[in-house]
C-alpha cells in the first residue's frame, strides 16, 4: 500500500515536469509528418535531409491563427488592419527610419545602383521594405521556421498553402542555403531581412556574390536583390512613381476611389484632381492608368495609385503597407511629410465591420469577402450605401452607418 503510495507521488511529480497540452506529444502530426515524405521525395529532398529535419519535430500550438478544436478564431494580430492610418503612418517613426534610411543609402550606394540597374528598382524602396519588415534588421526573429510551417500545414487556417511552404523549407535545408539553427523566421514563417516564405526565397532569391546561396538572413544586398527580384517580377515599372498625392475636387464622389476606376493620369487632371506633394507629373507618365485611393476617407492624405502602387501590394495586400513603405522611400530621398496630415479617428470593431459586410452584401453593393477590414472595395460599397439612403457620403465605416444599418436602413 505505501509502495503503492509511493509510485503515485512520484508519477504525479514527474508528470510535473512533463510539458502539458498537446505540444508534448501529437499522434495525429506525427502521421501527418509522415506523410510529406512522398512530396519531399517528388521534390528531390534526400531522405536524410527528411529525417534529420523532422526527427523530434513537433507542432507549435502557441501560435496564433490557429484552427483549433474548440479554440475562436484570434483577433488579427497585423499592424495594418489594427491601428489607425495616424497611428500606422507614424510621422515621428517614418522620420527616424529615413534618417537611418540615408546612411545606409550611402553606405550600400554601389551596391544599390547595380540592383537598380539590373531590376529597375530604385534604391529607397527595397530600404523603407527593410525598414518595415525588420527595423532595418533590428527585429529579431526567434521561431523555427520548420516548426512555425509545419504547425500552420497541420492545424492552421491555410494548410494547403502552408504545405507548400513546409515542404520548401525542406528544399532550402536539403540543398545547403542555411542552417536549422540559422532558419529563423517570424510567427508567421517569413524569413530574412526582407521577409520571404520559402517558395519566395526559391522563386525570387539572388545569388549576387557566386556561391551558391542567396542569403537573405545576413547578406544585405542579396537580401534587398530578393525584394528587386520579386518587385520586377510583379511588373515594376522603371523611373515610375508608386503613388502621388493629391487633392480631390470639391464634391469628388468617394466611391470612385476604388481599384476598378482607372484613368490615365491626365484625365484625372483635367477632372480636377491636383497633385499635393509638389512633384511634377512627367509627360511620359500622363497616360500611365491609376487608380485613386482616399485611406482615411475624407479624414486623411488621398493618392492618385499607377501601377507601382499595386506592384507593391503584391509584397503586403494591406493599403496602409503600401503607403508606409512608399512614404517612407520619398522621405529617405527628400525628408518632406504628407502635404495633409491625417486625422484621428476610431476604428470600428472588426466584427461591426463585418456586419457592415454583411448587410452590404444582402442589399447588393458588395461582392468581396466578408472579413472585417475597411478595405477599399468596402468603403467604395459604404458610399453606395449611404447614397442609397440619403445618409452624408464620406465612405467611411462610422457609428452613423453601423447605426442605420442596424435599425434595418
Amino acid at each position: 500500500m505505501i509502495r503503492s503510495l509511493r509510485l503515485s507521488l512520484l508519477a504525479a511529480a514527474l508528470s510535473l515536469l512533463l510539458p502539458a497540452g498537446p505540444a508534448f506529444a501529437d499522434a495525429g502530426f506525427d502521421r501527418w509528418l509522415a506523410a510529406q515524405w512522398p512530396a519531399a521525395q517528388a521534390m528531390g529532398i534526400s531522405r536524410a535531409t527528411f529525417e534529420r529535419e523532422t526527427a523530434g519535430l513537433e507542432p507549435d500550438f502557441s501560435l496564433p491563427d490557429l484552427a483549433l478544436s474548440g479554440k475562436p478564431k484570434a483577433p488579427d494580430r497585423q499592424a495594418e488592419f489594427v491601428q489607425t492610418p495616424a497611428a500606422y503612418v507614424s510621422d515621428k517613426a517614418i522620420a527616424t527610419y529615413a534618417a537611418r534610411g540615408r546612411k545606409l543609402a550611402a553606405q550600400y550606394r554601389t551596391q544599390l545602383a547595380a540592383l537598380e540597374r539590373q531590376f529597375g528598382v530604385p534604391g529607397p524602396i527595397l530600404l523603407a521594405i527593410w525598414a518595415r519588415e525588420t527595423s532595418y534588421g533590428g527585429a529579431k526573429l526567434s521561431h523555427d521556421a520548420l516548426r512555425v510551417l509545419a504547425t500552420q500545414a497541420y492545424v492552421g487556417r491555410r494548410k494547403e498553402e502552408f504545405r507548400a511552404e513546409f515542404l520548401a523549407a525542406l528544399k532550402i535545408l536539403d540543398e545547403g542555403h542555411v542552417t536549422r539553427a540559422g532558419m529563423k523566421s517570424s510567427w508567421a514563417g517569413a524569413m530574412g531581412l526582407t521577409q520571404f516564405l520559402p517558395t519566395g526565397y526559391l522563386a525570387y532569391g539572388v545569388d549576387l556574390d557566386g556561391d551558391g546561396t542567396a542569403n537573405i538572413w545576413s547578406d544585405v544586398p542579396e537580401a534587398l536583390a530578393a525584394t528587386a527580384s520579386l518587385l520586377k517580377e510583379k511588373g515594376w515599372q522603371s523611373g515610375k512613381r508608386w503613388a502621388y498625392e493629391i487633392t480631390v475636387p470639391q464634391g469628388f464622389d468617394c466611391t470612385l476611389a476604388e481599384p476598378e476606376v482607372q484613368l490615365p493620369i491626365g484625365e484625372w487632371l483635367k477632372r480636377g484632381v491636383k497633385i499635393a506633394d509638389g512633384r511634377r507629373v512627367p509627360p511620359s507618365a500622363l497616360k500611365d492608368e491609376a487608380s485613386i485611393i482616399m485611406p482615411a476617407g475624407p479624414y486623411g492624405p488621398t493618392f492618385l495609385t499607377p501601377a507601382n502602387y499595386f506592384v507593391l501590394k503584391s509584397y503586403n495586400f494591406a493599403d496602409l503597407y503600401v503607403l508606409y513603405v512608399g512614404h517612407l522611400a520619398d522621405r529617405i530621398e527628400d525628408d518632406r511629410p504628407f502635404a495633409h496630415d491625417w486625422e484621428q479617428i476610431a476604428l470600428v470593431k472588426t466584427r461591426d465591420l463585418e456586419f457592415m459586410q454583411k448587410v452590404l452584401t444582402r442589399e447588393g453593393f458588395y461582392a468581396d469577402k466578408v472579413d472585417g477590414k475597411a478595405g477599399m472595395k468596402t468603403r467604395a460599397a459604404l458610399g453606395a450605401y449611404q447614397k442609397a439612403n440619403g445618409l452624408a457620403v464620406d465612405c467611411w465605416p462610422d457609428a452613423a452607418v453601423l447605426a442605420h444599418m442596424k435599425k434595418g436602413g
